[in-house]
C-alpha cells in the first residue's frame, strides 16, 4: 500500500512538472471559432476541450478559487473550466453582487493559468429573467472580452418550451448585447428539454458567427436514444459543447454507469465534442467528484475523490 500511495505521488509529481515546462491551453490554441460541426483553434486544427464544471455557485461556493482551479489542472489535465452561476434559489437574482465575485475569481484564476473558462447562467427559467441576463452578459463581456479564455454559456437548461418562440429570440438578445463588446468569443446556446433537444436547433439554427449548442446528459438515464438525436444535428453541421454531463442518473444518484459513460466519451471524442463533467462538489450525491467533507486544497489527494471523481480524472488524465 506505501509503494501504491508513493508511486500515486510520483505521478502528480511528473504531470506537474510537465505542465510547468508545457505551454498552456490557451497559449497553444488561442481564440477559438466553430467551422460547420467542429471546434477550430487559431491555427484552424480541431480542438477538443476537456473539463470539469463547479456545483451552483451558491450551495458550493468554496471550490470557486484560484487554489482549487489550478489543482484541477496540475493534476487532473483539464483544459477548460465550467463557472455555474445560479441565479435562482438565493443566488444572482438575490444577491447579484455576491454571486458575480464567485465567477470573477474563476475566470481571473483562468485566464492566470491558461486554460479556457465558461461562464454559465446557471437557470431553468432563463426566458423570465431576460432583463438580469442582459445586464449581466454585458457587464462580463465589457470585463473580459478580450481575453480568448472566455466562452459564454447564456442558458444552462431550459424546460419544456419552444425553441423558435421562446429560446431563440431570448439567446438573439444576449447574442447582440455580447457581440457589442466581444465580437467573437464562443457563445453556447442551451436547447429545449433540459439541453437535449439539439436537433430543434439544428432545425432553425442562429444565423451568428461562433454560436454553439448545448448538449446535456446523464449516462444512466440518457443513452443511445440521445446519441442518435445528437448525430443526426451533427449530420446538418450543427456545433455542439457538452457543456454538463454526469455519470449518474439524471437525478445525480445511482450507481456510477461506467459502460455507458465510456460508450458517450467514444461518441464525444468521435465527433469531436468538448465537454466539462458535473461536477466538483462534495455533495452527498452519487456524480459528486468528491468525498463529503473535501476540503478544496486537497482536490489532488485521490482518497478525497469519489468513484465518479477517480473515473473522470483517469479519464481527463488518459490525455497527458
Amino acid at each position: 500500500m506505501k509503494i501504491l500511495k508513493k508511486f500515486a505521488q510520483l505521478v502528480i509529481i511528473l504531470i506537474i512538472s510537465s505542465n510547468l515546462n508545457a505551454q498552456s491551453p490557451v497559449e497553444k490554441h488561442g481564440a477559438l471559432h466553430f467551422e460547420k460541426a467542429l471546434l477550430k483553434d487559431q491555427h484552424n486544427n480541431n480542438v477538443q476541450l476537456k473539463g470539469m464544471s463547479l456545483f451552483w455557485s451558491q450551495w458550493q461556493p468554496q471550490y470557486y478559487n484560484k487554489e482549487t482551479i489550478k489543482q484541477l489542472k496540475d493534476t487532473w489535465g483539464i483544459t477548460v473550466i465550467r463557472a455555474a452561476m445560479a441565479i435562482e434559489h438565493e443566488g444572482y437574482l438575490e444577491n447579484p453582487e455576491r454571486e458575480k465575485s464567485k465567477i470573477y475569481k474563476v475566470i481571473d484564476a483562468a485566464i492566470e493559468l491558461g486554460i479556457y473558462v465558461i461562464v454559465d447562467w446557471h437557470d431553468h427559467h432563463a426566458e423570465d429573467h431576460e432583463k438580469e441576463s442582459l445586464e449581466f452578459f454585458t457587464e462580463l463581456s465589457s470585463k473580459y472580452g478580450k481575453y480568448p479564455n472566455i466562452i459564454y454559456e447564456t442558458y444552462n437548461e431550459p424546460l419544456e418550451v419552444s425553441w423558435k418562440k421562446v429560446l431563440k429570440p431570448y439567446h438573439l438578445k444576449i447574442i447582440s448585447a455580447i457581440r457589442k463588446n466581444d465580437p467573437s468569443n464562443l457563445i453556447i446556446c442551451g436547447t429545449p428539454r433540459w439541453s437535449q433537444d439539439v436537433l430543434a436547433a439544428a432545425k432553425d439554427p442562429i444565423i451568428s458567427n461562433n454560436i454553439g449548442y448545448t448538449l446535456h446528459f446523464y449516462a444512466g438515464t440518457h443513452q443511445k436514444k440521445l446519441r442518435d438525436l445528437a448525430s443526426k444535428a451533427i449530420q446538418k453541421d450543427l456545433p455542439i459543447f457538452v457543456t454538463e454531463f454526469g455519470t449518474t442518473n439524471a437525478d445525480g444518484n445511482g450507481k456510477v454507469y461506467y459502460r455507458e459513460t465510456e460508450k458517450w466519451f467514444h461518441f464525444m471524442d468521435k465527433n469531436n465534442l468538448s465537454w466539462c463533467n458535473w461536477s466538483i462538489a462534495d455533495k452527498d450525491e452519487t456524480s459528486a467528484a468528491l468525498l463529503q467533507g473535501s476540503n478544496y486544497r486537497n482536490v489532488y489527494k485521490s482518497k478525497n475523490l469519489s468513484p465518479s471523481g477517480k473515473f473522470i480524472q483517469s479519464a481527463l488524465l488518459q490525455e497527458k
